[in-house]
């Protein structure tokens, strides 16, 4: 405790000298989203102010509930630099959704996201501040890429996962050009964000991304090169939920218009569920020899087991149960699905016996169902009463 207590102390120091200049309105606001990050805050904060001396700035630290007590920490921090403000969120999850609040609370005309990790090179702010301040750009991003930069410590199969989904994105017709639309480190106009945040997904990580495909009007895009580095504390949040999200995302641009991207991973992740069953039942009832009845109600609720967990871990990772809930969300998920199974027979029944093709009855069936269970168990397994503690960001 001494030892935050003395980086308190020379974070202040600073504040105070800032102090003893009238106050202005923040030009800037450095948004930060924050899971599990105590280790890393003070240090960040110290980094900012060395950084944007001269500058009037906030920094608005976003905080998922951590565990950890890094909101806490901010708030300590808050009072010694009312610069830094904490805004901690109970039972909402993700970092996309996380900035896009940050940017909502406060009333300054450019906004920068920086993770808190120390990776990205706080040094850039200000000549990004500069280009939006010049008129030459509506967003400009920092890119690991450009002029040869490179991205140090990463192992061979996460650069070439990222020049993967770079390229795979760069093929769409707005992001044509720019060399790291997938940065986390960007800054923007109020008026770029304003004019885009209606649309935006928030799904995710890649809230650029997210940004550059909402907006109205194609974005004025500059470029500035930094070199990533090594993250000094703490843990990567990044896993293969971050691919499924990023996944989502470019679902929901392309077809949430029309339908819920969280609606066709749920429908992706059911589809399994008819090779779950049928192996459990051939590896009960054909390999063990259990009787038909009984191998086919475990292959049923193994089935529904799968699901619930695959949907738990990936369509619902933002509100992803843990403990006890997730035996609760698991019974009030099998209860739904039960119903369902009950609603898709009964329909595709009516409908074949009113001399409806049996392939458009079961079809029929299948989506009344499947309505059935994502509505139901979006709000009573995974909604307002089933929301538990997300493991990682």
């Amino acid at each position: 405790m001494r030892a935050v207590q003395d980086e308190l102390r020379v974070t202040s120091a600073a504040a105070g000298r800032a102090a003893e200049r009238p106050p202005r309105p923040a030009e800037l606001a450095v948004i930060v989203p924050t899971f599990n990050e105590r280790a890393n805050v003070l240090e960040l904060a110290r980094r900012l102010v060395a950084a944007l001396d001269g500058i009037a700035f906030e920094v608005i630290v976003v905080d998922d509930d951590s565990p950890d007590g890094t909101a806490d920490l901010v708030r300590e921090l808050a009072l010694h630099d009312p610069r830094f403000r904490c805004l901690q969120r109970i039972g909402r999850r993700g970092l996309a959704s996380a900035c896009v609040e940050g940017m909502l609370a406060t009333a300054a005309p450019c906004l920068a996201v920086i993770d808190a990790d120390l990776q990205h090179d706080e040094r850039l702010l200000v000549p990004m501040l500069e280009a939006l301040r010049s008129g030459r750009a509506d967003l400009v991003l920092a890119s690991r890429y450009l002029d040869g930069t490179a991205v140090p410590g990463w192992a061979e199969q996460r650069r070439l996962a990222s020049r993967l989904a770079t390229r795979l994105v760069g093929a769409l017709p707005r992001l044509r050009g720019l060399t790291d639309p997938l940065s986390g480190f960007f800054m923007l106009r109020r008026e770029a964000f304003e004019a885009s945040v209606r649309g935006l997904s928030a799904i995710g990580f890649k809230l650029l991304l997210d940004i550059l495909l909402s907006a109205p009007e194609p974005l004025r895009v500059v470029e500035l090169p930094y070199r990533f580095r090594e993250r000094r504390e703490g843990r990567s949040k990044l896993d293969a939920r971050v691919a499924v999200e990023f996944l989502t995302l470019l679902l929901d641009k392309l077809v949430g218009a029309w339908i819920p991207a969280r609606f066709s991973m749920f429908a992706a992740v059911g589809g399994l569920w008819v090779l779950v069953h049928l192996a459990v039942l051939a590896l009960l009832h054909r390999g063990v020899g259990v009787d038909f009845l009984p191998a086919q109600t475990l292959a049923t609720f193994g089935a529904m087991t799968f699901n619930f967990a695959l949907n738990n871990e990936l369509t619902y990772s933002d509100r992803r149960l843990r403990g006890a809930r997730w035996l609760t969300g698991w019974a009030s998920f099998c209860l739904v699905c039960s119903v369902g199974a009950l609603a898709n027979v009964g329909i595709a029944t009516v409908l074949f016996l009113r001399d409806t093709s049996w392939l458009l009855a079961a079809i029929a069936g299948i989506l009344v169902g499947a309505v059935w269970n994502y509505a139901v168990t979006g709000f009573l397994t995974w909604g307002s009463r089933g929301r538990g503690r997300a493991a990682t960001r």
